[in-house]
């Protein structure tokens, strides 16, 4: 059960990818436009189940950046920013990705943030694999 694989990560991916498209898309289903929406058609007041959603993803953040930035550290979130901008880059430049409106280049940039997120989650299980070296969180006494 200790064994990381690309499952592993697809399954983080997913994770990252419910919350951050949770919280907001461009489609128009997501925390944001329902929270958003309400309050400007003078619907229901910012209810129970607006709250509790919002904690939900809150939590959600909380663990996805968390991890990511003990995972990465500063100066591996900056490689790694790096690293999927200039993959998106590459791929715009080879007409794989069309970034021409600002809905498309919202798509992406979402995509990246949970690609992101999920590599943040995932790195110290890589960094194992790769270097045989393990990650351990100090805790104090």
């Amino acid at each position: 059960m200790n064994e990381f694989s690309l499952l592993s990560f697809t399954y983080r991916f997913l994770g990252a990818s419910l919350v951050v498209f949770a919280t907001f898309n461009p489609s128009g289903y997501s925390y944001f436009h329902w929270v958003s929406d309400s309050l400007q058609a003078g619907g229901p007041d910012f209810d129970a189940q607006r709250a509790f959603v919002g904690v939900v993803l809150l939590i959600g953040w909380t663990i996805l950046i968390r991890s990511t930035l003990r995972s990465l550290g500063a100066f591996g979130l900056l490689l790694a920013s790096a690293f999927i901008g200039t993959f998106v880059w590459l791929m715009t430049s080879y007409g794989m990705l069309t970034a021409d409106t600002s809905i498309s280049i919202s798509w992406i940039s979402l995509v990246c943030l949970a690609v992101l997120l999920a590599v943040g989650m995932s790195w110290s299980h890589i960094r194992r694999r790769l270097s045989g070296q393990i990650d351990v969180d100090e805790i104090g006494g």
